[in-house]
């Protein structure tokens, strides 16, 4: 990773978005293996019987201990923090002053003033920023991702979901599953350690996230391993895991807007260039404010509650007023998929190349979607999914475009072809496709999440 600042590589560059769009830097890799069966059987598992999946290893964790430590995620956070006792998590949203979209986590209230923030390094590096250059009486203790870190993590994490998932737990611990409501917590005894487990479920299907000390974790794993084999239980390896969310509906990485407001100057010189990773896909606007999204837009409406000061809280409390982009699924047109593979076939240049199951090239993956010739959103995150058949996007866009069934198109590929270390020469082509709910898991959308 570049020892470069973002205001570094920013000062070097030819402007923001062409940075970013030719970043040396790949989109992130789970750090697990890439398949233990295959990624098909993988992804069924969840929905038809039990996956395991091992989070241990892909997810920075920074631990906030300390008097000022709720208030400092208070000030940082659009979330309301009232009731939010111990043993309980949120997904925790941050905005710029602007009201702008930065980043989203897990967070995870362990003890009276100690708490765990849990994802990708986006928000992560801000609240680290936050906590090292405010006024806080905090304590921060960092846990990054395997691929940064020398030797094994503080905690293991695994999760498991699906139909059979709660019956997986009752094998493990010899008792009834007590009745835990969603993103809240329980203790468990498993092969003698004691685990906390947070009723989650990344794909739309029942689930929980079970943590302990990492010395304690192959124990953990080899009960939950040998419980399973009753329930069909499947290890979901990297391929499959990258694809949970575009069935839940979670977006991983929007682009953090930090790149031109005064409020984010002095974070762009704390912040390392390679943690922001690289821009990717047809949608090429020139200013790098047309990437940023509002927590409306990406369908987190529900969780700004304006009952405390938070940074950003003046410029959202105008943008709750609308309007907004509406987040949806996008169900591609198999033919024209099944295309743009033909194309790979014969002398003519070939369209980009579709990875499976996950198709992201670049860390943030913007593609632009259209009706007419006229750009009306963006296409965020796609993939194949073994259990609809189907190959999906997670995207944002205009309102009267949102109604299910809607026909868009999808413009896949670069024009021109940037530097980056995943693009090949290439042809840009257009990919039909329907507007669909989200999350596009029945299940996830009509009963678990309710």
């Amino acid at each position: 990773m570049s020892a470069n600042s973002l205001k570094d590589e920013l000062s070097a560059g030819s402007g923001v978005v062409a940075t970013l769009k030719n970043s040396p830097y790949r989109p992130m890799v789970f750090p697990v293996a890439a398949e233990f069966t295959n990624w098909r059987s993988e992804q069924h598992a969840w929905r038809d019987s039990v996956a395991l999946l091992d989070q241990s290893h892909h997810m920075t964790d920074l631990f906030i201990s300390g008097p000022d430590a709720a208030a400092l995620l208070e000030h940082l956070a659009v979330n309301s923090f009232k009731n939010f006792g111990v043993d309980k998590a949120k997904q925790m949203v941050s905005v710029n002053a602007d009201g702008k979209f930065i980043g989203d986590a897990i967070l995870f209230h362990l003890e009276d003033d100690l708490y765990d923030l849990v994802g990708h390094p986006m928000l992560i590096d801000w609240v680290h920023f936050n906590a090292e250059t405010g006024d806080w009486n905090v304590t921060i203790d960092r846990d990054p991702t395997s691929a940064d870190r020398q030797g094994p993590p503080k905690l293991y994490r695994f999760e498991i979901q699906g139909p059979n998932a709660v019956k997986v737990m009752e094998k493990v611990t010899g008792q009834p599953v007590p009745d835990v409501r969603f993103f809240n917590m329980a203790t468990f005894t498993i092969a003698g350690h004691e685990v906390k487990a947070l009723k989650h479920g990344m794909a739309g299907q029942p689930g929980f996230e079970m943590f302990g000390p990492w010395a304690e974790g192959e124990d953990v794993l080899a009960a939950l391993l040998e419980a399973g084999k009753d329930f069909d239980l499947k290890r979901a390896g990297a391929k499959a895991y990258s694809t949970a969310n575009i069935e839940s509906g979670w977006v991983p990485t929007p682009l953090p807007a930090i790149f031109t407001s005064e409020d984010t100057a002095a974070y762009r010189e704390w912040v390392p260039f390679g943690r922001i990773g690289s821009l990717g896909g047809s949608y090429d606007a020139e200013s790098i404010e047309d990437y940023y999204l509002t927590p409306y837009d990406l369908g987190y409406g529900r969780t700004v509650k304006f009952d405390h000061d938070f940074v950003g809280r003046e410029a959202l409390e105008k943008i709750a007023e609308g309007p907004h982009r509406v987040k949806v699924t996008l169900v591609w047109n198999p033919e024209d998929v099944a295309g743009a593979f033909g194309s790979l076939m014969g002398e003519e240049l070939p369209a980009k190349f579709i990875e499976l199951p996950k198709s992201r090239y670049a860390h943030h993956q913007y593609d632009k979607v259209t009706v007419d010739g006229s750009t009306v959103g963006m296409s965020l995150d796609c993939g194949y999914v073994a259990n609809p058949q189907a190959y999906i996007s997670l995207a944002v866009v205009d309102a009267e475009y949102a109604q299910p069934g809607t026909e868009v198109t999808v413009v896949w590929g670069e024009n021109p072809n940037t530097d980056k270390p995943a693009i090949e020469p290439h042809r840009q082509i257009s990919i039909r496709a329907t507007v669909a709910p989200v999350p596009f898991d029945v299940h996830a959308r009509e009963s678990y999440r309710a």
